[in-house]
């Protein structure tokens, strides 16, 4: 916990910090009512308009339910919240279940295949321009992870839908913070190396493999992102 209030935060972000944190370790489950608004402002430290403002916006998200007249209730998010709460757990990483970037990557089987091969049809060029110049083997975790991220969104942008893009958006903090971990292993590197070839080549061939090509090395993350967190407990 210490590490997410390293620098000072503004009011409103860290009556947000304390209360999704709260929510997200169990302090209160959903179905809970928070206590009265006066009450919570002076657990927090924060004011009452600080607290409102806050819970406005959770609500927004799908965070809390506000009822005039009575306690605000918490939701449970992954019901009622929409793309913005993975942007907000993406700042509370720490406090996210263990399966959850998993769950995530699996999503990410379904959604980018299309995307990619949409993409390959309306701006295959674009495409390869940018596949022409993928990372080096001796080249950092830090790259790897800029550059993976960047190819999703060229794929959403060259897809012909805009709806693409503004959904990956929503996914760009959460893969910021585990893309470092995944491609700190060398055998997470290597293996987007030949993601990014085969990628390249199905798309030179204009054969329609470009789909099986991403879903096949979406799979695959999956697998090492597992092996990735089975050694971390060992």
């Amino acid at each position: 916990m210490q590490s997410k209030l390293q620098k000072p935060l503004r009011p409103t972000q860290y009556a947000e910090y304390i209360l999704v944190t709260s929510i997200l370790n169990g302090t209160y489950p959903a179905g809970t009512a928070l206590p009265g608004e006066r009450t919570l402002a002076n657990e927090i430290g924060i004011t009452r308009p600080t607290l409102r403002e806050t819970l406005q916006r959770l609500a927004g998200e799908g965070w809390v339910r506000i009822q005039h007249g009575k306690p605000t209730v918490v939701n449970d998010f992954w019901q009622t919240g929409g793309l913005s709460v993975l942007g907000t757990l993406a700042k509370y990483s720490d406090f996210i279940a263990n399966d959850f970037i998993a769950r995530l990557l699996e999503v990410r089987v379904i959604l980018l295949p299309p995307v990619a091969g949409l993409a390959s049809v309306h701006r295959p060029q674009k495409m390869l321009s940018f596949l022409g110049h993928k990372p080096q083997p001796a080249d950092s975790a830090e790259t790897y992870a800029a550059y993976d991220w960047e190819l999703q969104i060229c794929m959403a942008r060259e897809s012909g839908n805009p709806i693409y893009s503004l959904i990956l958006n929503d996914f760009a903090p959460i893969f910021q913070t585990m893309a470092a971990g995944y491609f700190a292993v060398q055998k997470s590197r290597k293996a987007s190396l030949r993601y990014y070839r085969n990628l390249a080549r199905a798309i030179e061939r204009k054969d329609h493999s470009v789909e099986k090509v991403v879903r096949k090395a979406m799979k695959q993350s999956i697998e090492i992102w597992h092996e990735i967190k089975r050694s971390v407990r060992i």
